[in-house]
C-alpha cells in the first residue's frame, strides 16, 4: 500500500509560518516609538482642487489606472460653496491593517512608515477591509493590496513625497514630528488640527485645517 505525500501550497506555509512575524509586528506596533515619525499636514482651505498631487502620485509610483494612492474629495457646503479634501493613507501610530494581516505582510516599519510585503501576502484584503479611511486598493498588476507609503524611496533620498513636491500652493507640508525643530512641528505647535475618525484609535498622523466635518464622516 502507497502512502500519499499531501501537497501543500506555497500560500498554506506563508500562512503558517509567519504567524510569529505578525506576531512581532503586532508587538513592534504597540511599542510605538519609532527612529522618526513622518506626517503629513494638510491645510484645506489652501486646496483648490487642482489634482496635482494625484497626477504626480501617479507618475512616480506607477498607480494603475482607475485606482488612486492619494486622491481629491470635493465637498459642498452650505451657500454652494465647494471645498476640496485630499486624502490617502494616514499611515498611523496604531494601525489595523497591521493588527488585521494574517502574515505579516503588512507591518509599520523602523521609521513609522506603514509598509507591505509582497512575498508574504497572500491577497486575502484583509487589510484593505480592516482600513476606515478606505485607503488600500487591489492592485491587479502587483497581485497585492497598494496605497500609500510617503514615497518612502524619495524621503529616504532627501526628497519630498511627490504630491507635496507638486502642490502649487503649499497645502501640503511633510515632516518629521521627531525633530521639534522640523517645519511641520512647529506648524502643529501652534495650528489647531483635525484628524481623520479619530475616534477609531488608529491615531492618524495626517493632520488637517480646517477639516470640514462633511469630510470626516
Amino acid at each position: 500500500m502507497s502512502i500519499q505525500t499531501p501537497t501543500v501550497s506555497r500560500r498554506e506555509v506563508i500562512k503558517t509560518l509567519a504567524v510569529s512575524v505578525a506576531a512581532s509586528s503586532l508587538a513592534f506596533v504597540n511599542a510605538k516609538e519609532t527612529a522618526h515619525k513622518w506626517a503629513m499636514y494638510i491645510d484645506v482651505s489652501k486646496c483648490y482642487g487642482c489634482y496635482a498631487c494625484v497626477a504626480a502620485c501617479a507618475a512616480e509610483n506607477n498607480v494603475p489606472i482607475g485606482s488612486f494612492r492619494t486622491w481629491v474629495e470635493r465637498h459642498e457646503l452650505s451657500g454652494g460653496v465647494a471645498i476640496f479634501v485630499p486624502k490617502q493613507c494616514n499611515h498611523c501610530a496604531n494601525p489595523s491593517c497591521v493588527k488585521a494581516c494574517p502574515t505579516g505582510a503588512t507591518y509599520r516599519n523602523e521609521d513609522g512608515l506603514i509598509l507591505l510585503k509582497s512575498d508574504l501576502c497572500i491577497g486575502c484584503g484583509a487589510c484593505i477591509q480592516a482600513c476606515p479611511y478606505g485607503a488600500r486598493f487591489f492592485n491587479p498588476i502587483k497581485g497585492t493590496p497598494d496605497k500609500c507609503t510617503f514615497c518612502n524611496h524619495r524621503i529616504y533620498m532627501g526628497k519630498l513625497p511627490a504630491c507635496v513636491e507638486t502642490c502649487p500652493t503649499g497645502a501640503r507640508v511633510f515632516g518629521d514630528l521627531n525633530d521639534p525643530n522640523s517645519v511641520i512641528s512647529k506648524i502643529l505647535a501652534q495650528t489647531p488640527v483635525q484628524r481623520l475618525k479619530a475616534g477609531t484609535g488608529n491615531e492618524p498622523l495626517i493632520f488637517y485645517r480646517d477639516l470640514p466635518q462633511v469630510a470626516n464622516a
